[in-house]
């Protein structure tokens, strides 16, 4: 099963509409779910170069939390 590309940053960037976390649209994030194997194939094959189109201090990282 192709697991979910989500990083818990969801915040999407307006010009591209690509979350800035995990570089899906919204539609493709709302029907993940449901999805095909296939379909969810594809949207991950197509992730690295949507997030090379988004501006560089949006890509997201994981924060450390601090106490």
């Amino acid at each position: 099963m192709v697991e979910t590309p989500c990083v818990k940053i969801c915040r999407i960037d307006a010009p591209t509409g690509f979350c800035v976390g995990c570089a899906r649209t919204m539609a493709e994030i709302a029907g993940w779910r449901d999805a095909s194997e296939a379909e969810r194939a594809r949207i991950l094959a197509a992730l690295p170069a949507r997030r090379a189109r988004l501006p560089k201090e949006s890509h997201a990282s994981p924060q450390p939390k601090r106490s």
